[in-house]
């Protein structure tokens, strides 16, 4: 699968390192104090389990599973929930996780959902930012890293629902990605 890439951004062992310090951060700014993780499916869920597990705080997990892709390369603008009822926030500090911010659809429209249900506090945590104009204004807490405009997979992102396993973080070859109908 990684010869797929164009060429990889991210190593795991650069990924790892990335992830102690922004654990070590959300540590320091949330202790004496329990934290409500909600992490956003798919794309989060290695993010989420290596992330938690440099975390040495109380805390409740949650996910919800929202889509915006709808498969393609680019996020269409509208946000759908998949699940009936929203995790229970109120009185609670919240760190949304997710792996991508891209148009700041997906993150704005959990975020405003979410500051709806009554929390102490919301903060927003991304594995990658794009540095891009979004269509919607998103200003995350915490960052893994800044990436340019390209389609990346691996880490748990992914393409068509492959290449999420990848260890690493990569540019998907173009000559593998379907043109836009």
């Amino acid at each position: 699968m990684q010869a797929d890439l164009d060429r990889i951004l991210f190593d795991e062992a650069t990924i790892h390192r990335r992830l102690d310090e922004l654990a070590a951060r959300i540590s320091h700014d949330y202790r004496d104090r329990e934290l409500t993780v909600i992490a956003i499916l798919n794309g989060s869920v290695i993010l989420m389990a290596d992330l938690l597990r440099r975390i040495p705080l109380p805390l409740k997990l949650d996910c919800l599973s929202v889509a915006s892709y709808h498969g393609g390369t680019k996020s269409g603008g509208e946000l759908i929930f998949r699940q009936v009822s929203l995790p229970d926030v109120a009185g609670r500090h919240v760190l949304i996780l997710d792996d991508i911010l891209d148009s700041g659809v997906t993150l704005a429209s959990i975020r405003e959902k979410l500051e709806a249900a009554g929390p102490l506090s919301v903060r927003i945590c991304v594995l990658l930012e794009k540095k891009k104009t979004r269509l919607r204004a998103v200003d995350p807490d915490y960052v893994g890293f800044q990436i340019a405009d390209e389609f990346v997979v691996g880490y748990g992102l992914d393409y068509m629902e492959r290449y999420r396993n990848l260890p690493c973080i990569g540019v998907l070859r173009r000559d593998l990605i379907a043109p836009a109908a």
